[in-house]
């Protein structure tokens, strides 16, 4: 057990035949006590510091913990979200080459009925032009005919009449 300075200042001497100066004995007594007395106040406060100190720094080590778990967690978040990014962009650029092939062949397959449509109207035209023709050749035919002729007496000898 550790010497107090109650310990210190209770110690008696014996006392013997050519002993020590008993005041100067005390006097030193008296100042080790004091000397003890501001060691052990300032080993109580130094160790408070110390449990204060130790508190203080269990508590930086929780947050600093704390603090790593949350990067972690964020970085974590942040690759999810990049991932989640990346597939959204995928998806889109595939959604967009159907739509793309899907507007590509829509416009091939009109293009494709115009071009069949003008052939069919070219042909109908051809058609229609060479009926024309022949209608007109036949009204001419029609004009040259000595018929015509007898048509046009007829009616001047109607008129007359």
């Amino acid at each position: 057990m550790p010497l107090t300075p109650l310990d210190i200042h209770n110690k008696e001497f014996t006392k013997g035949f050519r002993g020590y100066d008993e005041d100067e004995v005390n006097e030193f007594l008296d100042q080790v006590i004091k000397d003890y007395e501001a060691v052990l106040r300032e080993k109580k406060e130094l160790f408070e510091q110390v449990t204060d100190l130790d508190e203080k720094l269990g508590h930086f080590k929780n947050i600093e913990e704390t603090l790593n778990k949350s990067i972690l967690v964020a970085q974590e978040a942040a690759e999810e979200v990049r991932r989640n990014a990346q597939k959204e962009a995928q998806l889109i650029v595939k959604e967009a080459e159907k739509n793309a092939d899907r507007i590509i062949n829509d416009a091939l397959s009109k293009s494709r009925k115009v071009m069949m449509d003008m052939e069919e109207l070219k042909k109908q035209a051809s058609v229609y032009k060479m009926r024309f023709k022949m209608l007109i050749e036949a009204q001419l035919e029609m004009l040259q005919t000595d018929d015509w002729d007898e048509v046009t007496k007829e009616e001047e000898a109607f008129e007359e009449r």
